[in-house]
């Protein structure tokens, strides 16, 4: 997608995550307990109920104002970058913006819940959710632009 059009649907796309990611949330908490969990696919994926109260692998349980303010921060700062960076490469913009939905999906969760909701299950990797998947795709597109594009578009001025 050229720039002109994720400058124009970038908050349109941040809205969309947002919402995907909490009705998902929401459809776990109210048709399933805390701890159930059903295969998908037997064996490998599962769709499993988790109320995480800390960061990543749990880590940092009871530390409510550091996992508030840390991505709270985090996320005004992305707001700030894109709107300072508005005739960036295609893939900043849509890292940014992936990465403050994901971001704010799960801020919503933790400031009105005390938790997140966690919900994808592979077995040998943490339970996560939508907006941990935005986050970590717009951490990628993230790379992908510092070691690709970036350089590119100082050079030659352009959106590419």
């Amino acid at each position: 997608m050229p720039v002109r059009e994720m400058k124009k649907f970038r908050y349109v796309l941040v809205v969309g995550i947002i919402l995907l990611d909490q009705a998902v949330k929401l459809l776990v908490r109210t048709a399933m307990y805390v701890g159930q969990s059903f295969p998908v696919l037997a064996d490998f994926f599962h769709i499993t109920y988790v109320q995480n109260r800390g960061a990543a692998f749990s880590i940092l349980s009871g530390k409510f104002l550091l996992l508030v303010g840390v991505p709270a921060a985090a996320v005004i700062f992305a707001l700030w970058y894109m709107e300072k960076h508005i005739d960036c490469h295609w893939t900043l913009m849509l890292s940014l913006c992936l990465i403050i939905s994901g971001g704010i999906g799960n801020l919503i969760d933790r400031v009105f819940m005390g938790f997140v909701t966690d919900m994808f299950d592979f077995g040998f990797f943490p339970v996560f959710n939508v907006a941990d998947i935005a986050v970590c795709v717009g951490a990628g597109f993230l790379i992908l632009y510092t070691f690709w594009f970036s350089e590119k578009e100082q050079i030659s001025g352009s959106n590419a």
